[in-house]
């Protein structure tokens, strides 16, 4: 869901009728409408928590995204496993829990957006549950405001997206006049506003939304930055075999003590072996937040405790890596490989 996820949204909440979408999501759920759209019967029903203990129906191989159909998600599948079955799930925890029961094979999940930066519950829930990272795929954002068949743009009294969607394409939207309203996705806005026939409302979305709920594209590429670009991450039950005949990234976490100079030291341990770190992310720690240390002259003191994921350019099958994260390791609490795998290096 490149726009559909991620922890911004502040610029689009003064614009963001925040009422009125909680309203719609409540309406989202109730709705049976049939959709004006081509075998709209046929669309998958979104996994949830409660379908964990299913059963897998058929042989091919199964992704599963967040996200309706239509979502930016399901392309980015798509794009990282061509001729897929790509199920949708509601929530990112149930696309991780449907990995690790089986009900599928992989899971593509985003992690990071050129505008909107990290996707965090991605992070937490890479430590929460055992899988690991076997790949990433690079997808560009395109965001076409839809309608109904026959609505105009001077017919919009509102559009409906997700509100990093609503805030991307903020210049258009002003433009337009029109109230933006706030729901859970993209591709789930298309589907509102193609179930409820509605004349006055537009949604931002993909145009595979267009072309799955029968709606019109309006205008194309209306984010205000072209440069729109999700990072997801292809997750599995099993790790693959690193190689060092092609280019690859390994991600991990740590956590370290409180210090002065102790996250220089553990960055030192990449830059003395010439490795190169793309990312760098910290995420205070679930179960114990604070740390207490005493300095020995003003009392105690609380500090946070915090987790730091890193990415760096190297497989752990090159003796580098491994003489690094062996050096790291000895002053790290905490330490564990999230996975090694073939960098993306295709266009988004």
């Amino acid at each position: 869901m490149a726009s559909d996820h991620g922890g911004g949204g502040a610029a689009a909440d003064a614009s963001v009728n925040n009422a009125v979408g909680l309203g719609l999501r409540a309406s989202l759920e109730e709705t049976t409408a049939d959709v004006a759209c081509k075998d709209s019967q046929s669309l998958p029903r979104p996994l949830s928590i409660s379908d964990a203990s299913g059963s897998v129906n058929g042989s091919r191989f199964r992704v599963a995204y967040q996200g309706l159909p239509g979502a930016y998600s399901e392309a980015a599948a798509a794009k990282a496993y061509p001729n897929c079955e790509a199920v949708p799930c509601e929530q990112f925890d149930t696309a991780f829990d449907a990995v690790e029961r089986w009900l599928v094979d992989r899971a593509v999940l985003p992690i990071e957006n050129s505008l909107g930066g990290s996707i965090h519950r991605n992070y937490d829930l890479l430590l929460r549950h055992n899988l690991h990272i076997v790949g990433e795929v690079k997808y560009a954002v395109r965001h076409c405001l839809l309608a109904n068949p026959g609505v105009k743009k001077e017919d919009l009294k509102r559009v409906l997206s997700h509100p990093q969607a609503l805030a991307q394409c903020e210049t258009t939207l002003a433009k337009l006049g029109v109230v933006r309203e706030s729901v859970d996705d993209t591709a789930g806005a298309a589907n509102f506003i193609a179930a409820h026939k509605l004349q006055d409302a537009g949604a931002v979305a993909s145009s595979l939304a267009a072309e799955i709920y029968g709606l019109d594209i309006l205008a194309r590429d209306i984010q205000d930055d072209s440069d729109n670009i999700t990072r997801f991450l292809m997750l599995a039950r099993e790790p693959i075999i690193p190689v060092i005949d092609r280019p690859f990234k390994t991600s991990i976490v740590f956590s370290l003590e409180e210090g002065p100079g102790v996250l220089f030291k553990a960055l030192a341990v990449f830059a003395l072996r010439d490795i190169n770190l793309t990312k760098i992310e910290s995420r205070p720690r679930k179960n114990k937040p604070l740390r207490i240390t005493d300095d020995g002259s003003n009392g105690p003191l609380k500090y946070f405790d915090y987790l730091f994921y890193v990415d760096f350019e190297a497989s752990m099958a090159s003796h580098n890596a491994q003489n690094a994260l062996r050096h790291l390791k000895e002053f790290a609490t905490f330490l564990k490989v999230l996975g090694s795998y073939p960098r993306d290096m295709s266009e988004a």
